[in-house]
C-alpha cells in the first residue's frame, strides 16, 4: 500500500561540488539550505543584505551589483536611534549615517563581486505581496516597523513577476555568462497575510517563474531550474508534525528531508565521502567532554585535528 505521492526528481547536470561557489538569495528559506551548504563546507554566500522576500527587491538588489550604483545618504533612514535602508532586512543596520552607508557599499562590493565568478544562484521567492512606501512611490524589501499606514500594499501579478526574474537573469547575464540560476518558492506560510492571501501570493510566484521558464529566450546561454520546495512541503510532508511551533516555519525534519532532495538533484555523488568526513568532524567540534583533560579527550582531540587537517589538504578555503 503506498501512502504517500512523491514528486518524481532526477539529477540535473552541473551539479555542486565542492570547486563551485553558491550565491544564495531571497527568503529565510535560503538560510536553511544555505545553512546546510555551511555545514558540510560548500563554497557559498548567503543574502548579503539579508532575507529579501519578493522578486522586485531581488531585482533591485542585483541592479546595484551589476551597475554598481553604490548608496548614498539619500538611501539610508534613522529609527530609534539606528540607520537602516528600505532596500536591506532589518538586520543591515549601524548607528550612524555615515556607518551605514559604509556597511550597505561594503556588501555591494561583497555581493558584485562574488555575483560575477558565482557557479550556482539559488533565488528563494516568499511572497508575491508587497509594500510600496507612499512618500517616495517606490516599492521595499522591507519596513522595519515603519506605521503601516505609510505604506500601499499591493499583489504583484503573474506578468510582473515574470517580467521582473527576465530582467534579473538579464543583468546577471552581463557579468556572468556561464552561471546556472535555480529558482524556488519557499514553503514558508506568509499567514499575516491571510490564509487566502498567502495562497494567491504562493500561486502568483509558481506561475510567474514558470510564465518565465516557458517563455524564456536564451539568454546568453543562461540555464534556468525549477526546484520545487513548496510542493514538496505541500505533496509529500502533508502533516503538521512538519512544522514548527509557529505553524509556519518548516521544522529541522522537514528542511533535513528537502535538503536530502536537493542532494538529489543538485549536489554531485563525487562531493558524499568528503561531505561524511566534513560532518565527523563537526560533530567532534560539537562533543562536551565530560572531563577535558583526560587522556582520552586528549586523544580524541588529536584525531579530530588530523581529520581537519586531511580535510583542509583536500580544500584549502575550508576553516572550522
Amino acid at each position: 500500500m503506498k501512502l504517500q505521492t512523491t514528486i518524481p526528481l532526477t539529477p540535473e547536470k552541473n551539479q555542486i561540488d565542492y570547486t563551485s561557489k553558491v550565491l544564495l538569495l531571497g527568503s529565510c528559506f535560503t538560510e536553511n539550505i544555505g545553512g546546510k551548504l555551511d555545514y558540510f563546507k560548500f563554497q557559498n554566500l548567503q543574502n548579503p543584505f539579508g532575507i529579501v522576500f519578493h522578486p522586485l527587491a531581488l531585482q533591485n538588489l542585483v541592479k546595484r551589483a551589476v551597475t554598481k550604483l553604490q548608496f548614498t545618504d539619500a538611501d539610508v533612514f534613522e529609527r530609534d536611534g539606528q540607520w537602516f535602508s528600505f532596500e536591506a532586512h532589518s538586520s543591515i543596520t549601524a548607528a550612524t549615517k555615515s556607518d551605514m552607508v559604509m556597511l550597505l557599499n561594503e556588501l555591494l562590493e561583497q555581493f558584485s563581486s562574488y555575483l560575477t565568478k558565482a557557479s550556482h544562484i539559488i533565488f528563494t521567492y516568499g511572497t508575491a505581496w508587497v509594500y510600496r512606501y507612499i512618500a517616495s512611490d517606490t516599492v521595499v524589501a522591507n519596513c522595519h516597523k515603519i506605521p503601516q499606514k505609510e505604506f500601499k500594499k499591493e499583489l504583484l501579478s503573474v506578468q510582473e513577476i515574470s517580467a521582473s526574474l527576465e530582467r534579473t537573469v538579464s543583468m546577471i547575464s552581463e557579468v556572468n555568462t556561464s552561471v546556472k540560476i535555480i529558482t524556488t518558492v519557499s514553503p514558508v506560510r506568509h499567514l499575516k497575510d491571510g490564509f487566502v492571501e498567502n495562497t494567491q501570493s504562493k500561486s502568483h510566484l509558481i506561475s510567474g517563474i514558470h510564465q518565465f521558464k516557458n517563455q524564456l529566450v536564451t539568454i546568453s546561454n543562461l540555464q534556468t531550474y525549477y526546484f520545487p520546495s513548496y510542493e514538496l512541503m505541500m505533496d509529500e510532508l502533508r502533516d503538521y508534525r512538519f512544522y514548527g511551533e509557529d505553524m509556519v516555519h518548516p521544522n529541522a525534519t522537514a528542511v533535513h528531508y528537502i535538503w536530502e532532495k536537493f542532494k538529489l538533484v543538485w549536489i554531485a555523488n563525487k562531493t558524499e565521502q568528503l561531505q561524511k568526513e566534513v560532518d565527523t568532524i563537526q560533530k567532534g567540534l560539537q562533543h562536551r567532554a565530560f572531563n577535558p583533560n583526560s587522556d582520552g579527550h586528549l586523544k580524541f582531540q588529536q584525531d579530530l585535528q588530523q581529520k581537519i587537517e586531511k580535510v583542509k589538504k583536500a580544500l584549502p578555503f575550508v576553516n572550522f
